[in-house]
């Protein structure tokens, strides 16, 4: 079902091929598997996109290292881009304490004393970002040792769930299309 819904919404390899945009690229993101909706391309573009989120910068970068990470392992580009989304002015705050815990807990002598991070203030959001971006500097090595740590951590797994996931559904459908087959719906 997923598979159909994704499929729907991406563009054919034809489309791709005449987009005067990505025709600049030349054959650059013309490998099938960065558009296939299938379980390793899928899978893959998820661990791509959960990699990508944690790249400190603004949405365009995380956009543009996901990309670049789908290219290079062949795995599907629109969902490692829209993976990466995860990481928004709402979550990123949580995201970076559990980083700089991980990384507390890895590099436990070089660990500057922890600060709250600054409060959100839609009225002033650049202002709001530069004291964000000051306060992830002044956590160091820590934090930096954690977003590798957990941009690591939340690829793996990601791929493992997709991966598991996408087997256990195609099981379900196989036992539903066999019990189908044998006369009995067991829905």
């Amino acid at each position: 079902m997923l598979r159909k819904f994704l499929q729907k919404y991406l563009p054919s390899h034809e489309a791709i091929r005449n987009n005067r945009y990505l025709a600049r690229f030349g054959t650059f993101f013309l490998h099938p598997n960065l558009w296939h909706v299938n379980r390793r391309s899928v899978s893959g573009g998820v661990a791509a996109g959960l990699f990508a989120g944690l790249v400190p910068g603004s949405n365009p970068v995380q956009f543009a290292v996901a990309a670049l990470l789908a290219v290079a392992f062949r795995v599907n580009l629109p969902v490692a881009v829209a993976v990466t989304l995860y990481t928004n002015p709402f979550t990123i705050g949580p995201i970076y304490v559990i980083a700089y815990w991980i990384g507390t807990l890895l590099v436990p002598g070089d660990s500057a004393p922890f600060t709250h991070p600054p409060g959100f203030d839609w009225s002033n959001l650049g202002a709001w970002l530069r004291a964000l971006f000051e306060w992830a500097l002044s956590l160091g090595k820590p934090l930096a040792v954690g977003l590798v740590v957990l941009a690591v951590g939340l690829a793996i797994a990601g791929y493992v769930v997709v991966q598991l996931a996408w087997r256990v559904h195609v099981i379900l459908a196989w036992r539903r299309r066999k019990a189908r087959r044998a006369g009995s719906d067991p829905r």
